[in-house]
């Protein structure tokens, strides 16, 4: 509605629920008074000589009856304000409250105060429009044109208010543009929740129910007002409208906010800076937004930032993320993502977290076709280089690494840890299995420890795997040496002029495997070639097929012998007997990155069941049945690391000889680890180019450290000797 309307003056502050939706029994406060905790004292009216005060001091009011004080109050601290409808003022003394270097007298000033309720100690400076609001103790608000909330807020969640269409609903399009994986934003959502609704929209039961909960999870009625925490500061901000502000925020200079939950606390404050523009949204714990920044229809999770003119529209950005000044559209992003630089581009894409999106990357280029756009999927671990160009609709497996390069279609690349080339002259789309083990293995081992070391949630709501070898990479492993296995088979076989299409799969695997365990030379001899990587004519090779085999196996005994001798840590009475009997078993094969929780995926399946069937009934206890999965969790995968040992060995059961030869290899592939650590990292101090802007090795030993005095070098060679005394000692156990 654009007309402007002329209202009855006792409209102004009155009212604020509309008759019908007011129920029986109650007054336009009713919900107010369930938001607001009055003084232990109580409120009570003016006096006749605060009256004559507050008038003396330029001061209005529509019926002073309305306006509600403490015992400590006093009357000199108010001047040219306007009040309107019921308000009611907390403790007011002539003392300073400050804020960094501002500093402001506690008192109203030169503000219009429409049906508020007003915390202890609070400083209300130059406030245009501040109405229907709940301010907490000890609150700065200075400078600020409007500040306001209407009877219909939501505060950012995706419910209706009684009397409204469904059309009015926020939806968020996550993952694709079409909006075919809408899902409701709510407070307390985190990545877990919006996979969960967003992937399996093929389960019709799972998703009415969905909204269902979400609906009935919040109050529907109208009345709520805008609330602000205890020490809070917003500043030099010109619109806030239907906004939800937990303690101790700090907004400085934000152009508009509307229809938000900001959360946060003393141990995690939320800072919103300069320029800044959101818009229907859920603003996680601990989160940093500055500099110019636009987010519409958005989650953003804990301990997360948006900076420097970043653009996120219709995404959910997970816990431990940043985004920095590109534009970021139709995304679900699990925990632990970066996205510093200008230009940028990520749009209708799921990434299961642990990324980095350099500079100059196009993911998901629009409109490569006559139908709408589709949708890109990255295992945790995506990692495209400088200026990449992909497509939709394209998959990737975990932790694949792309050179800079215009890919020119679609692609699939089930390989995990590898490395993807574009190469031009050669029309050849070229991957190297494994590379991360072979060629960058300081980065690969730093990552666990990285993400770790910065996760600063104090309530750690969604579960997050951030060990590189887990289940779901491990199956991912076991699957890409079966297409090496295969792969192989079918060059050897086109090398020798053979035809390979009357030969099963399995018969193409056990040809392969055999060959990769023979002569590296043979191998290196032959044309690997992957099958329907890209959706082209040309040919996908791939590089040293025989060395990533060979290093993949390397990492699916690193995976299993270092959950196992976590099991024998915790239970310090085992032996490999005690411990066989307890972790044997079959191995899972299936498992699923839910937000960045792995879990099996039949009980992915039976938590979706049970949702479906109501034996769920809200999200308090959805997220309780991710508890208990989680605490099953660990257990799980000691059992699928031993399953995985055995696979390893070709057994169903090892026997004790197994377990002592794969202590010793243990051993070695850890001393492996540490080398390579080492040397992938020298390589950056020994690199005469790297070398060349410092005027002797002096000055580069001042700016950057020697690589003996690397932190994580010196971590890992610790880690390492830790590691083969434990080894020595679970031996002797027997």
């Amino acid at each position: 509605m654009n007309e402007v309307l002329i209202v009855p003056k006792e409209n102004m502050g009155r009212n604020f629920i509309p008759l019908e939706y007011l129920p029986g029994g109650k007054d336009e406060y009713y919900q107010r008074n369930k938001q607001s905790t009055p003084p232990e004292s109580g409120w009570r009216n003016l006096r006749s000589e605060e009256i004559e005060r507050l008038v003396k001091n330029d001061n209005t009011a529509d019926n002073w009856d309305d306006l509600l004080v403490t015992d400590q109050f006093d009357p000199r601290l108010i001047q040219n304000t306007k009040f309107f409808g019921l308000v009611r003022i907390g403790r007011l003394r002539n003392v300073i409250i400050q804020h960094h270097d501002l500093r402001m007298p506690c008192g109203i000033s030169n503000s219009l105060i429409i049906s508020c309720d007003i915390g202890d100690d609070v400083a209300i400076h130059n406030v245009h429009y501040l109405a229907h609001y709940i301010i907490g103790d000890r609150n700065i608000l200075f400078n600020i044109q409007e500040m306001h909330t209407t009877d219909h807020a939501k505060f950012g969640n995706g419910i209706l208010k009684e009397g409204e269409p469904e059309k009015v609903r926020t939806w968020i399009d996550l993952m694709n543009e079409t909006g075919c994986r809408q899902v409701l934003p709510f407070d307390g959502m985190i990545p877990a929740d919006a996979y969960l609704w967003a992937k399996y929209v093929d389960d019709k039961s799972l998703q009415a129910r969905l909204k269902e909960i979400t609906q009935a999870g919040m109050d529907h009625r109208r009345g709520y007002y805008g609330t602000t925490g205890n020490n809070c500061v917003v500043k030099n901000s010109l619109i806030l409208k239907d906004v939800k502000i937990g303690a101790h925020c700090y907004i400085k200079g934000a152009n508009k906010l509307k229809n938000l939950t900001i959360n946060s606390s003393e141990k995690e404050p939320t800072q919103i800076g300069e320029g800044v523009e959101l818009v229907n949204g859920i603003i996680g714990y601990g989160c940093h937004i500055f500099y110019g920044c636009k987010a519409v229809k958005f989650i953003l999770g804990d301990h997360s930032n948006l900076k420097y003119g970043a653009r996120l529209i219709n995404s959910f950005l997970g816990d431990n993320s940043t985004i920095s000044c590109c534009e970021v559209l139709n995304n679900l992003i699990f925990p632990a993502h970066e996205q510093h630089h200008n230009n940028s581009f990520l749009v209708a894409s799921v990434v299961m977290g642990q990324s980095n999106i350099a500079a100059g990357a196009t993911i998901g280029s629009n409109h490569n076709s006559r139908a709408n756009d589709n949708e890109i999927q990255a295992g945790r671990g995506f990692w495209p280089g400088l200026c990449t160009s992909l497509k939709h609709s394209s998959r990737f497996a975990s932790f694949v690494l792309l050179s800079k390069g215009d890919y020119p279609a679609e692609l699939d690349i089930p390989l995990p840890f590898s490395l993807l080339n574009n190469n031009v002259s050669k029309y050849r789309l070229e991957v190297m299995p494994a590379f991360w083990w072979m060629y960058n293995m300081y980065a690969l081992i730093r990552n666990s420890w990285k993400f770790l070391s910065r996760d600063n949630r104090e309530n750690k709501l969604q579960h997050v795997e951030f060990e590189t070898f887990a289940p779901d990479t491990i199956e991912e492993i076991i699957h890409a040496r079966r297409l090496l296995e295969i792969w192989t088979a079918r060059a050897s076989l086109r090398n020798g002029g053979k035809p390979d299409e009357k030969t099963g799969e399995d018969e193409l695997a056990g040809l392969g495997k055999e060959l990769l365990s023979g002569n590296e030379e043979v191998i290196n001899g032959l044309e690997v070639l992957g099958e329907r990587m890209e959706n082209t004519k040309r040919k996908s090779l791939i590089l040293k097929p025989y060395r990533g085999y060979h290093a993949y196996e390397e990492m699916l005994h690193y995976y299993a012998m270092k959950n196992l001798l976590e099991y024998m840590r915790t239970n310090p009475r085992a032996t490999f007997s005690s411990m066989s009997r307890k972790l044997a078993g079959e191995r899972e094969k299936n498992w699923v990155n839910l937000g960045g929780q792995i879990m099996k995926e039949r009980d992915l399946d039976q938590l979706r069941s049970d949702i479906g069937n109501g034996k769920l009934k809200s999200w308090k206890e959805i997220h309780k049945r991710y508890d208990s999965l989680w605490e099953d969790y660990p257990l799980e995968k000691q059992k699928h690391a031993y399953a995985t040992l055995c696979e390893i060995y070709g057994t169903d059961q090892l026997t004790v000889s197994d377990w002592l030869a794969a202590l010793d290899r243990a051993v070695r592939i850890q001393e492996y680890v540490n080398e390579q650590v080492y040397h992938t990292r020298k390589k950056d101090y020994e690199n005469p180019f790297r070398q060349a802007t410092f005027r002797n090795m002096d000055e580069m030993s001042a700016a950057i450290g020697t690589i003996d005095e690397n932190s994580f070098i010196v971590q890992v060679r610790r880690e390492t000797t830790e590691f083969r005394e434990m080894v020595e000692k679970i031996r002797k156990r027997g």
